[in-house]
């Protein structure tokens, strides 16, 4: 187990078992994320193909804070603060396509280098103003995994250094070739840490998706890589026979390999495939006697096979880079994903205003396509209330937690929460690393 350094706070400390609540429920918490948190730290803007051709424009809202990012004319990415420097206004909104950045308040000018262009009666000022105070500040970005990073401080840390090792680790996943398949956006009544730590730790399966157990052994380990954790199955944990918490692992595997992707794909329609399920079906190919390395071995051939009937592309990676990387990871502050070698299912959660139980939470669905075949311009879904949007069984089901855990929380007597040492660490480290921002430590 990773040592997790013992941060002061208010409520205590942040230990491997124990995360204060006035993390998830405190407006001072909220202060401070406005102040030391997003203001430094790397952090999802939006994917490269949403913004593919120069002047294809995404804006980023974090906070208080507005970032317009941009596909430039030499076909290179910037960033800029959305804000102009004549009276403040917005200058961008939504996504979309333009030539040059312009002021719909009084049209004021800048091309896709922010340099200003165009100031309406700029002889007013005279010698006052300069194009360097005009200027749209930039904003640092780099991209990684076909995610653009942004980062508000000037000074910080490369966007490599700030992954560290979880890279070298998840690059084999080649995820910058993945494209989305559908998208949702939803105000979650919940702290936007409550929201995506509900996708940072397996330990919940065994009571939240009981129905999962007769396909899974669900017990889980964590681990931390410096500001970024993981959580994963051991190597002898069975998939396709049940969980020794609700009985004997016995069973045919074959059939319940199967069963298992199908339930997954029933249910969530996300971290398995058309093609996982052909490949399913087939392991009835394979003698009852087969031993579960035979059927994990032969499911994985099977999977590649049908992936190039399809065309799509398999990444080169090896099974023990897939074991290395584990199931799911958060790159801190606020991306949540689980890896497959053709599809990804990710979660971003961000504050909404100043409000501690509310937060904007987005799911997002990805996976590999034959050249050519990639869906184009797929549309966000949003809405206010996730009950009025089709999730499936399983979101429902975590989403019934987020909402019940947040009221739970602003109880009188729950001074903390106490992570899993073993299972949670996911949780506990992203609570180190969150107030080692807050005090000024990173």
């Amino acid at each position: 187990m990773n040592e997790i350094s013992k941060v002061k706070t208010a409520g205590g400390t942040v230990r491997p078992d124990y995360v204060p609540a006035d993390a998830y429920v405190s407006p001072d918490y909220v202060r401070l994320e406005k102040e030391r948190l997003w203001p430094r730290v790397w952090q999802i803007a939006c994917r490269e193909e949403e913004i593919p051709n120069p002047g294809d424009f995404y804006t980023y809202d974090i906070a208080d804070e507005s970032i317009a990012v941009v596909r430039k004319t030499d076909g290179a990415i910037a960033a800029y603060h959305n804000v102009c420097p004549h009276r403040g206004r917005r200058l961008t909104a939504g996504c979309g396509r333009m030539g040059k950045f312009h002021c719909k308040y009084h049209g004021w000018q800048w091309n896709l280098d922010g340099k200003p262009t165009e100031v309406v009666d700029r002889k007013d000022w005279g010698e006052l103003l300069q194009d360097s105070e005009i200027t749209l500040h930039p904003v640092k970005s780099a991209s990684w995994g076909g995610w653009v990073f942004i980062n508000m401080d000037p000074d910080s840390e490369s966007l490599e250094e700030h992954l560290g090792e979880a890279k070298t680790l998840l690059d084999p996943f080649e995820m910058d070739r993945m494209r989305y398949v559908w998208r949702k956006r939803i105000t979650m009544p919940c702290n936007w840490k409550t929201a995506q730590e509900a996708f940072m730790e397996g330990y919940h399966v065994q009571t939240t998706h009981r129905q999962l157990l007769p396909y899974q052994d669900d017990y889980t380990f964590s681990r931390a890589y410096g500001r970024h954790a993981m959580f994963g199955y051991a190597p002898t944990a069975l998939f396709g026979l049940p969980s020794p918490r609700i009985g004997d692992q016995s069973g045919d595997m074959r059939k319940g390999l199967y069963e298992f992707n199908k339930e997954i794909w029933d249910t969530l329609k996300a971290t398995t495939t058309d093609e996982m399920l052909a490949a399913g079906r087939r392991l009835m190919e394979l003698p009852e006697t087969a031993t579960p390395f035979e059927i994990y071995v032969a499911f994985a051939t099977f999977h590649r096979e049908e992936s190039a009937k399809a065309g799509r592309p398999w990444p080169a990676i090896t099974p023990e880079q897939q074991m290395a990387a584990g199931t799911d990871w958060n790159i801190f502050p606020n991306l949540v994903f689980l890896q497959q070698p053709t599809n990804v299912l990710f979660y971003r959660a961000r504050p909404n205003g100043d409000d501690p139980d509310s937060c904007i939470f987005e799911v997002n669905v990805m996976e590999r396509f034959a050249e050519g075949a990639e869906p184009r311009n797929v549309e966000v879904e949003v809405a206010d209330d996730w009950r009025t949007v089709d999730w499936g069984l399983i979101l429902e089901q975590d989403f019934q937690n987020m909402e019940a855990v947040q009221k739970g929380m602003k109880s009188r007597v729950f001074k903390a929460a106490r992570p899993s040492p073993v299972q949670e660490v996911e949780i506990s480290n992203f609570h180190a690393t969150l107030l080692a921002y807050l005090h000024g430590g990173q």
